[in-house]
C-alpha cells in the first residue's frame, strides 16, 4: 500500500556518515524527562552521525522540541532528567559543569529556532549580531568573518545586510541570519527546530537546500525537528516517529515514510492529502481521540487508546521494539495494519454558485511612507468570489496577499477607483464606515489564535460578544444559537468553560472559526490558518472548514504557502507577486498545467507536488517600493525572452477562466 507520494526529487538517496571510530555527534540513550511529577520523555534511544540528518517528527506535545532541549542541557526550570545519557560529540553533557557547559555551547553545538525574529535582537544591527557569535569564540577579525559567513548563506550584498535591523529583512532573510550565527561556530551538531513554518515554498526551499550543502561541505549533524512530514522527507537520512513521549518507530527516512512500520506512523502519513485529493473526494484521514496528557501512566501499548488496530494484548502487555523491514517499531505487530479511515465516505459538496457574493474591481494599495516615496502594496487586483467557493491565494512572502485581506475586511482602504462589492452593492472602503449587515458579512480567522482570542475571557464570553453585536442575539436565541455554534466546531460544554490558555493548539483554532462564523458571514478570511498545526490537526481544520462550508455556503479566500493544503480546499486559486495576479483559474488547471514561470517555480518547490527538478529563483523579491519595469517578475524570471520583459508589462486578460500575466505564448509553455 502506498501511503505517500512525493516528487522524483523528493527522496534523495541515503548518505553516507562517518563510521569507524569517530564518536557520535549526538545520542541519546534511555532519555526521560520529566516535568514536575508529569513524564514526558520516556526511555528515548537514538543517535544523529557525523555528517547525518535525522528527523524527529509527531504531533504537537509528543516531546519533540523537549528532546532538543535536552540535548542541550537547557530545560525549562521544572524539567529535570530522571534517567538515561545525552553525549554530544563524545562529551557526556550530563557530567559537565557550568564552566564546561558553556564551552559545549560556544563551541559545540548550535540550534536554530522556529521563529527567527525571536531569535534576533530587533535593537541591535544584524552586522553586531553576527560578529558577536565570531566574538564569543575568539575568531579574528569578525567583521570579516561575519561578511564571509553571511555570503555562504547566499545574502548578497552582505555588508548593506550588516548595516540593516531585523525588522528590515523578510522572513527567509532572516532565517538565514540565523543560521549564519549557528554556524559560524562550525559546530559538530545542529539542531533545527521547526526552521521553516511561515516561510513560503520557494524560501523553505532555499534555507533547506542551505542547510543540506553546508552539512556536507562541513560534515555538521544536524537534528531536524518537524510537523512537515514531506519536507522531512526530503532532507533526511533517518526519522525518528515520538508519540507522547515515546519513540515508536525509528529507521531511513525512505523505508518510513513508504513502510511505515508502527500504526501511529501510518496514521500521521494518511493525515495528509493523498495522491492530489480535494474536498470534493472525501474527508482527509484523522486520528481519533487525543494525546494523552503529560505524566499519564501506560502499563502497555503508549498509543492503544487511539490505534485501529489495538487487540487485547496491546492493553495489557508493554510491546517490544520489533526490527522490521529495515527500522525499529515499538509495536506488538507488523503490517499491514487495519485502518478504520479507509471507510471513510466522500464527503457531500454542493455545487458552486455560478453567482459572484463577492466582486473585487481594480483595487489598488499605495502607501507614502513618512521618508518620502511609494509602495504600491497591491496593484490593479480584480477577480470574483461565488457563493460557496473557495479562492486559494499563494505567493512568496512580501507579494502582497495580507495586504489585500485587510482591503478585503476594510482594515486598510483602496486606493480611489478600486470598488469591493457584496451581492451588487459596494462596501464602504473602512470598517469603521461599513454597515452591520457588511461587518457580519466578512470575517476572518487569523494564523494564530493565541494572538487573536483574548486570553482572559471564556470560550463562551468569546462566542457570545459576536452574536450579540453581529448577529443582534439575546436570550434564548443567543443560547441556541452558542449551542449549535460550538457543536458545528465539535466544541463541547466544558470547552465553553474554558480560557484560551487551557486549550490546544487545534482547539484555539476551533473557537477561532467558531467565532468567525458567529454572526453568519458570506466570506471568511482564512490567513494561514493551518500553518503552525501539526498534521492530524490540520486534517480535523480541514474537514471543519470544509463541512462548514458545505451546510452554511460560505466563501473562503483562503491564503496559504502550503499548496497541498490551498490543493485540497480551493476550487480556484490566485498566485500573487508583487501586489499583481500573476496567474488565476481553477485549482487543478493551475496545479497540473501552470502557465505562469513564477507559478511553476513554486510548485517545483513543494516536495510532494515537485514532478521534476526544482526550478531555482535568483535573489530576493524585489521591494515593493521600487518595482522592476516591464514585467515585475523579468529580474527572477527563468524563462525571461527579451527586451520586451523588460519594457512592457504583461496584461492579465479579464473573463477568462485561465489567465495569466505573461508575453510567453500558452502554445510555448
Amino acid at each position: 500500500m502506498k501511503v505517500l507520494e512525493l516528487g522524483s526529487g523528493a527522496f534523495r538517496p541515503q548518505r553516507g556518515v562517518q563510521g569507524g571510530s569517530a564518536p557520535l555527534a549526538l545520542s541519546f540513550s534511555s532519555l526521560s524527562v520529566s516535568y514536575g511529577s508529569s513524564a514526558v520523555l520516556r526511555d528515548v534511544s537514538l543517535s544523529v552521525a557525523a555528517g547525518e540528518c535525522v528527523g524527529l517528527v509527531g504531533e504537537s506535545g509528543c516531546g519533540k522540541s523537549t528532546a532538543a532541549f535536552a540535548a542541550l542541557r537547557a530545560l525549562p526550570r521544572a524539567g529535570r532528567m530522571t534517567g538515561g545519557s545525552i553525549h554530544i560529540a563524545g562529551q557526556d553533557v550530563l557530567a559537565l559543569g557550568a564552566a564546561g557547559l558553556r564551552q559545549l555551547w560556544a563551541t559545540r553545538v548550535s540550534m536554530v529556532y522556529q521563529d527567527p525574529s525571536r531569535a534576533l535582537n530587533p535593537t541591535l544591527t544584524v552586522g553586531a549580531q553576527v560578529m558577536e557569535a565570531f566574538t564569543v569564540i575568539g575568531a579574528a577579525n569578525p567583521r570579516a568573518r561575519a561578511e564571509a559567513m553571511l555570503a555562504k548563506v547566499q545574502i548578497a550584498a552582505p555588508a548593506r545586510i550588516m548595516a540593516a535591523y531585523p525588522h528590515e529583512l523578510s522572513g527567509g532573510m532572516q532565517q538565514r541570519v540565523v543560521i549564519a550565527m549557528a554556524l559560524a561556530k562550525d559546530p559538530a551538531l545542529l539542531i533545527l527546530d521547526e526552521p521553516t513554518t511561515g516561510l513560503d515554498a520557494t524560501v523553505e526551499a532555499e534555507v533547506l537546500d542551505l542547510v543540506d550543502a553546508l552539512r556536507r561541505e562541513s560534515g555538521t549533524a544536524v537534528l531536524l525537528i518537524s510537523h512537515n512530514l514531506p519536507m522531512v522527507g526530503r532532507m533526511c537520512d533517518r526519522i525518528g516517529v515520538l508519540y507522547a513521549g515515546t519513540l515508536v518507530e525509528e529507521g531511513p527516512a525512505a523505508d518510513v515514510l513508504a513502510r511505515p512500520s508502527h500504526p501511529y506512523t501510518a496514521r500521521l502519513l494518511r493525515c495528509l492529502p493523498q495522491g492530489g485529493q480535494r474536498k470534493q473526494d472525501g474527508l482527509l484521514q484523522t486520528i481519533p481521540g487525543q494525546l494523552p496528557p503529560p505524566g499519564s501512566r501506560h502499563v502497555a501499548c503508549v498509543f492503544a487508546a487511539r490505534c485501529d488496530a489495538v487487540q487485547e494484548v496491546c492493553r495489557t502487555t508493554p510491546p517490544p521494539m520489533r526490527d522490521v523491514a529495515g527500522h525499529r517499531a515499538l509495536c506488538h505487530f507488523t503490517p499491514p495494519f487495519p485502518l478504520a479511515g479507509d471507510q471513510l465516505a466522500p464527503a457531500a459538496q454542493d455545487a458552486v454558485s455560478a453567482d459572484p457574493v463577492l466582486r473585487v474591481e481594480h483595487v489598488c494599495k499605495t502607501y507614502r511612507p513618512p521618508g518620502g516615496g511609494t509602495i504600491r502594496a497591491v496593484s490593479d487586483i480584480s477577480f470574483t468570489l461565488a457563493a460557496g467557493e473557495t479562492l486559494g491565494l499563494v505567493g512568496e512572502s512580501g507579494s502582497g496577499k495580507t495586504t489585500l485581506a485587510r482591503l478585503l475586511l476594510g482594515l486598510v482602504a483602496p486606493d480611489p477607483g478600486g470598488r469591493i462589492l457584496l451581492d451588487g452593492a459596494v462596501m464602504a472602503p473602512s470598517v469603521k464606515a461599513r454597515s452591520r449587515v457588511h461587518r457580519r458579512a466578512v470575517q476572518i480567522v487569523f494564523q494564530h489564535p493565541d494572538s487573536a482570542l483574548n486570553r482572559a475571557h471564556t470560550v463562551r464570553h468569546i462566542l457570545r460578544r459576536p452574536l450579540r453585536h453581529l448577529a443582534r442575539l439575546s436570550g434564548g436565541a443567543l443560547a441556541a444559537r452558542l449551542s449549535a455554534l460550538a457543536d458545528g466546531v465539535r466544541l463541547g460544554p466544558a470547552h465553553l468553560a474554558m480560557r484560551p490558555r487551557a486549550l490546544s493548539g487545534g482547539l484555539k483554532q476551533r473557537v477561532a472559526i467558531a467565532r468567525a462564523f458567529a454572526g453568519g458571514p458570506r466570506v471568511v478570511i482564512c490567513d494561514e490558518p493551518t500553518s503552525a498545526l501539526d498534521v492530524s490537526v490540520q486534517a480535523a481544520i480541514l474537514n471543519l472548514l470544509a463541512d462548514l462550508q458545505r451546510r452554511e455556503q460560505v466563501s473562503y479566500v483562503f491564503i496559504s504557502h502550503d499548496l497541498n493544503v490551498v490543493r485540497y480546499l480551493a476550487d480556484r486559486i490566485a498566485v500573487m507577486y508583487l501586489g499583481r495576479i500573476m496567474e488565476i483559474g481553477p485549482a487543478e488547471a493551475v496545479i497540473a498545467g501552470p502557465h505562469h514561470p513564477y507559478t511553476a517555480a513554486l510548485l517545483s518547490a513543494v516536495p510532494s507536488l515537485a514532478d521534476g527538478a526544482r526550478i531555482r529563483l535568483e535573489g530576493e523579491i524585489p521591494s515593493a517600493s521600487a518595482v522592476p519595469s516591464g514585467c515585475v517578475f523579468h529580474t527572477r524570471c527563468p524563462r525571461k525572452i527579451g527586451v520586451v520583459c523588460e519594457t512592457e508589462e504583461p496584461v492579465l486578460l479579464p473573463d477568462v477562466v485561465h489567465a495569466y500575466r505573461c508575453h510567453i505564448p500558452v502554445a510555448e509553455l
